[in-house]
């Protein structure tokens, strides 16, 4: 089963029927068909699509839903632009607008809080990732509801995904609300550490029932789908951020689970072609052709004709572009130049630690950095975000394009071919590299050393004798900035939020200051939104807010 146009197989009836009984959703649902003769026999592989579609599309009417009946979004989701409900889309403005990679110049209501760290329990687009990962969570337990036992993988794909979405609302808001089936009453309220070993426990049972691991392109057979070294990575980011989520660190079990996946088919891309390096063609327009989808373990589709969102691939182009960027008219869309998000310079001087980041193209750039992953565009444009509002103020990312890497024509020139790559190999390689460190003292040995290297290798740049801790997290914003990881990663290392937030550990405008300010340790977990608060009467809201 490819799930490459699923776009065909997520009917409104299945969106409204499986989000009743989540605390996010508060109305009641009818499901007795209108007419007496209709037979509701559900549709175990439009269901089944679904629970991955949710990641790539806002709904069923495409791009940014415009048309669309108001049920189509469900719940508070529609308070929102359909454009901007997209799941992709609102990690990145949660996990990279709050820290030292990512500044925007929208004025929309809640980007200049992720910019100044100033969210609160009415946050709208927290507030739209919270209730898009619990429909998620909905899809998935009426999955499992009304199709358990057709299809053992499939049954153990969507408990997969399951444990994903509840990962994603363990490392945001902690203490939430948990269900594994639908339900009419409120949901109680799970401990963190007690959703940690929940999540741990349902990947460990599913793992070996799921899809065995197998490097697809986008027309292999099961291509998009998970396989078991995606459970395998989940399990290794879950290790690696044990001592956060559950108290207690868990060091050999992350790099024992990110080795799994080294070890796999998995492989890192390492081969450039027609110009393009090996790295680019990851977040180009034919990834899921060129090769590099070998390294692609959970890949969200893409098209620009049958599978359309603003939310996911599109937002990391068109959100970072403006069109003096395309002077080798090489965007491979032109019609969407959004002019939003762009670096901190703290993101280019990882690159360029003496702040010396010249002003030339994407492609100078990175010859200049010696750093093929280096993406940025200088061209009259400040090395500081020194004015947030001003897309100029801060250097432009490059890192997403169109372009086919084979020089062919994309689908479309207003939406990307480009799948998201949600998951890929090169991360089991930095889980394992820090988890190495972590178990040596603080630096790595020649294994980990060796995971750091295969990095720096495939990236053209040189190759280093040990890593510290400090050095694996700088090797982390090189390798997967802009891909939602950084708000963990810096928290992990106890310098998000906190006593040790604050000097070396500022970035411009953290907090507010433009010379960057301490944030309180409260600030480490998002606001449980105010509107879930008022609707479930189980929840105690976290800390601070």
């Amino acid at each position: 089963m490819n799930l490459r146009y699923f776009k065909n197989l997520i009917p409104v009836a299945a969106v409204a029927f499986a989000v009743a009984g989540l605390s996010s959703c508060t109305k009641d649902l009818d499901v007795t068909p209108i007419d007496p003769s209709t037979v509701m026999t559900p549709s175990e592989p439009e269901l089944f699509t679904k629970c991955y579609a949710t990641m790539a599309v806002a709904g069923n009417y495409g791009g940014d839903g415009k048309g669309a009946p108001k049920d189509d979004y469900v719940c508070d989701i529609n308070r929102l632009d359909g454009g901007t409900t997209g799941f992709v889309r609102q990690m990145f403005n949660a996990n990279e607008l709050t820290t030292d990679e990512a500044i925007c110049a929208w004025g929309d209501p809640g980007i200049p809080e992720f910019n100044y760290n100033s969210w609160g329990a009415s946050h709208p687009m927290l507030e739209g990732f919270y209730n898009r990962l619990y429909t998620s969570i909905a899809f998935c337990n009426h999955y499992l509801d009304v199709c358990n036992g057709i299809d053992a993988t499939r049954t153990a794909e969507v408990r997969f995904l399951r444990a994903m979405y509840y990962y994603f609302l363990m490392d945001c808001f902690g203490n939430v609300p948990f269900a594994t089936e639908l339900m009419s009453t409120s949901p109680e309220q799970i401990q963190r550490a007690d959703l940690f070993k929940w999540i741990e426990s349902e990947l460990l049972e599913v793992k070996d029932q799921m899809q065995a691991p197998v490097a697809r392109t986008s027309s292999s057979d099961g291509y998009g789908r998970a396989d078991q070294d995606a459970a395998n990575l989940l399990l290794a980011r879950l290790y690696l951020n044990a001592e956060v989520y559950s108290g207690s660190a868990r060091w050999t079990e992350a790099k024992e689970y990110a080795e799994k996946v080294i070890s796999g088919p998995h492989k890192l891309w390492t081969s450039g072609k027609n110009g393009w390096s090996a790295y680019q063609m990851l977040f180009m327009g034919d990834n899921g052709e060129n090769g590099s989808s070998v390294e692609a373990i959970l890949p969200l589709l893409g098209d620009g004709i049958t599978t359309t969102s603003y939310g996911t691939s599109m937002f990391l182009m068109s959100s970072a572009w403006k069109a003096d960027m395309d002077v080798d008219g090489d965007f491979g869309m032109v019609e969407k130049f959004w002019a939003g998000n762009r670096a901190r310079r703290q993101l280019v001087e990882k690159f360029f630690p003496k702040g010396d980041a010249p002003n030339v193209t994407i492609r100078e750039m990175a010859i200049v950095a010696g750093d093929d992953r280096a993406l940025f565009f200088g061209v009259d444009r400040t090395l500081s975000a020194s004015t947030p509002s001003e897309f100029a103020s801060g250097f432009s990312v490059g890192k997403y394009r169109n372009t086919y890497s084979t020089g062919a024509t994309p689908h479309s020139t207003i939406f990307p071919d480009a799948d998201y790559f949600l998951m890929r190999s090169a991360e089991a390689y930095l889980i394992a590299a820090e988890a190495d460190a972590r178990l040596n003292n603080g630096t790595t040995s020649a294994t980990g050393t060796q995971y750091i290297n295969a990095l720096r290798q495939r990236a053209n740049t040189g190759i280093v004798n040990s890593c510290t801790l400090q050095q694996i997290l700088d090797e982390r914003s090189r390798e997967l900035y802009w891909e939602g990881f950084r708000r963990t990663d810096l928290i992990r290392y106890g310098v998000y939020a906190g006593d040790k937030s604050g000097g070396e550990n500022a970035w411009e405008w953290k907090g507010g200051s433009e010379n960057g300010a301490s944030l309180p340790a409260y600030r480490n977990l998002f606001a449980i939104p105010s509107s879930d608060m008022t609707a479930n009467p189980n929840l105690v809201q976290n800390e601070g807010y």
